[in-house]
């Protein structure tokens, strides 16, 4: 007999919370309230290891055994190149198989089944299950049907609909580490001291309003005192109520603007944004001048010489590109920082982390 479940309410994130983790222990992935600064810190100096350890021929080798013997299924309904490449390259960097689906029309589902028996089906299948899908809360409502199940296994949240999308927040998280933490010598454990964050002005820009990446790494930033939040956006475009109640409750300083050339200067990170446009009902997106908010070249010379750009990507025309050269511009590390985030948290989900720190470790000895 199948225990049913009880969903928390919505509003009830501490409920949710415990309903995806297993103890105090990350299980399935959804919401980036998941994440305190200890296991945020936890994951980047981990991400680090898997990074050190895959430079080698031999790194890579004892990598490529940890998950050999578990499978991935990436049930991606939604357009992605980046999220499902960056997926994909973790599974291979820790010898997991995977398989995928990608378009409703190759399933079953175009024979009427329903998405919750197909996630069903797949659940016997597979070892872990990485969603992507247009509906808001679709990632978290699958975690919870698979919870019913009597074979449980994980689900993370690959991107659901407006709402979150926190393995995108993790690895933004790490590539600000990397720009902002002291890099101690390659051949010494990879910790990182203090909040390099303390002190720091890190501006999102954009269409903030509809965007999961945004929303996901706000949380995530809250989780470090004395940084500063600077919302920039046209003002139907501004960030949820939601994110600045949140922002307020952890005593976080932040600011609402709609003039990025006036406070370029200022910023210490820049996390740019496009038009999701894709989320209009009748086209409302077309009264919005978005060159307002594009990160141009003639802006550079006001850049903080240790500023960091970033975007979640596919850009348009917000980001120049003559900025790709500038030692300020990050998203092609960020992109690359992906991979090995996502294969750190599969690492820790699956409880192969232990040995990836042991054999960091006896190769890079103090």
């Amino acid at each position: 007999m199948i225990t049913q479940t009880v969903k928390p309410a919505a509003g009830d994130t501490a409920a949710r919370i415990a309903a995806l983790n297993r103890g105090d222990r990350v299980f399935h992935v959804v919401l980036a309230q998941q994440f305190d600064r200890e296991r945020i810190e936890q994951l980047c100096r981990l991400a680090e290891m898997v990074r050190r350890v895959a430079a080698t021929r031999h790194g890579t080798q004892f990598l490529n055994t940890l998950l050999s013997y578990r499978r991935a299924m990436l049930y991606f309904i939604q357009p992605s190149t980046r999220t499902f490449l960056s997926f994909t390259a973790a599974c291979q960097v820790l010898g997991m198989p995977y398989n995928s689906v990608r378009e409703r029309s190759t399933s079953s589902e175009i024979k009427g089944e329903s998405e919750d028996d197909t996630v069903r089906v797949l659940s016997q299948y597979f070892h872990l299950i990485i969603i992507r899908h247009p509906a808001e809360g679709m990632a978290e409502r699958t975690a919870h049907l698979l919870n019913e199940m009597p074979r449980t296994i994980p689900v993370i949240n690959g991107g659901s609909g407006k709402d979150q999308h926190p393995t995108q927040a993790l690895l933004d998280v790490y590539t600000l580490f990397r720009c902002f933490a002291p890099q101690r010598d390659e051949h010494v454990d990879p910790e990182y001291g203090g909040n390099p964050f303390a002190g720091r002005t890190v501006a999102f820009v954009g269409d903030l309003q509809r965007g999961r990446t945004v929303r996901s790494l706000a949380y995530l930033l809250c989780r470090y005192p004395g940084v500063r939040l600077l919302f920039i956006s046209p003002p139907q475009l501004q960030i949820g109520d939601d994110i600045l109640e949140y922002v307020r409750r952890h005593d976080i300083e932040y600011e609402l603007g709609d003039d990025l050339r006036a406070r370029v200067g200022d910023c210490d990170a820049i996390y740019m944004t496009r038009l999701q446009d894709e989320w209009d009902v009748a086209g409302e997106s077309k009264s919005i001048d978005y060159n307002r908010y594009a990160l141009t070249w003639d802006m550079a010379k006001d850049f903080k010489p240790d500023l960091a750009i970033l975007h979640p990507l596919p850009r348009r025309h917000e980001l120049d590109q003559r900025l790709d050269a500038l030692p300020q511009a990050k998203y092609w590390e960020q992109v690359r920082n992906g991979m090995w985030m996502r294969a750190a948290l599969i690492a820790f989900i699956f409880n192969v982390d232990n040995a990836i720190r042991d054999h960091f470790h006896s190769y890079y000895a103090y």
